[in-house]
């Protein structure tokens, strides 16, 4: 599309719905909370310590091991599944403890989300405080919460039977969905702090943007599976080479991009340098727009977070996944799809508006 012909933002006079201040300011809060369990659950996994509780107790797993016999039960189911036998078998009780603690806190803040988003719901209910639409649309979200933590043990699960890792795909599918709920709640949530107008087609070219960044951030979620991040430690080349040898050799061939180590990283990659050409593009393009100053700003994050997430990912395979860096790679994730999200919202605001 020649950058010569400027989409025009629609000036739509369609009477907007109130804004709601204090339900966005609770959305955004439970966007951050998200935002930490990812931070917490990448910590969780690059330290190994996601499949120390072998049980999932919804209720009374609240409880943390409150004497040494607590202990000694805990760590003695933990010693009957293959992750101790075949990996932790050198651990005492002292040991199994330090990983203990990472998976329970994960755990014990996915309650607490569920805790503050659903308490402050039914208020908001009971007030009339929510309209028609957003209350189904925060209903929606409940139901998702629900089942991010069914999701959570169902990853958890294939970790406790032959292989003592998770699976792949479960640990993408839980990324992915984690993923779909940040981004609803700061929409709604935007939605309720400052209505904006129908959708434009800048605000579609962002949409678009963002699911290709979703789609590069799931492909992230197999190189974790996989631990495929600790080989072939070099950039920009891999292995000495741009396509490297052996790359989908795997039998089945179309399930390389799903279990071979090689093509897994190889497809990151390729995606991660796909989606910083396309955010370029996007940036370069929405200076043709006539966009407010708040609206360009807004692109301007999506660039600078990019350009964040590169330097991240790419100082993340060279350090071989160290631990700091392996956390804030998968932060800087969710931090370039807040962006791209806020500037899909953002574009949907009529021209003719500055704000």
């Amino acid at each position: 599309m020649s950058s010569t012909a400027a989409p025009t933002l629609s000036a739509t006079t369609t009477a907007l719905p109130q804004a709601n201040r204090n339900v966005a300011i609770w959305l955004f809060g439970c966007a951050a909370m998200v935002f930490i369990m990812v931070v917490i659950g990448g910590l969780t996994r690059l330290t190994e310590s996601g499949l120390s509780i072998v049980e999932w107790r919804p209720f009374t797993g609240i409880i943390p091991p409150m004497n040494e016999a607590d202990w000694t039960a805990l760590y003695q189911k933990y010693s009957q599944y293959p992750e101790f036998q075949k990996v932790n078998a050198w651990m005492s009780v002292e040991d199994f403890k330090s990983i203990f603690w990472l998976e329970f806190i994960h755990r014990l803040w996915g309650r607490l989300i569920g805790i503050v988003f659903f308490v402050p719901f039914v208020w908001f209910l009971a007030k009339k405080s929510i309209d028609r639409a957003t209350k189904w649309k925060l209903w929606g979200l409940f139901v998702l919460g629900g089942l991010q933590g069914l999701m959570g043990w169902y990853m958890v699960m294939s970790g406790l039977v032959d292989r003592p890792d998770v699976s792949q795909y479960r640990l993408t599918a839980h990324f992915g969905l984690a993923l779909v709920i940040f981004i609803a709640l700061l929409w709604v949530g935007l939605q309720q702090y400052a209505p904006r107008a129908k959708a434009t087609i800048p605000s579609k070219r962002a949409w678009q943007l963002m699911c290709l960044i979703v789609f590069t951030a799931l492909s992230g979620g197999f190189v974790a599976g996989l631990n495929a991040g600790h080989i072939y430690n070099t950039f920009p080349l891999m292995d000495g080479q741009l396509i490297p040898e052996g790359l989908f050799v795997f039998d089945p061939a179309w399930l390389a991009p799903f279990e071979d180590h090689m093509t897994v990283q190889w497809d990151h990659r390729w995606l991660a340098k796909l989606t910083f050409i396309m955010v370029l593009v996007f940036w370069w393009r929405a200076g043709t727009w006539g966009l407010s100053n708040n609206q360009r700003f807004s692109t301007h994050l999506v660039l600078l977070a990019v350009c964040l997430q590169v330097a991240l990912g790419i100082s993340t395979l060279l350090s071989v996944v160290w631990l700091p860096l392996g956390v804030a790679h998968q932060a800087g994730a969710v931090v370039l799809v807040a962006t791209v999200t806020y500037a899909a919202y953002k574009l949907c605001h009529p021209h003719q508006d500055a704000s």
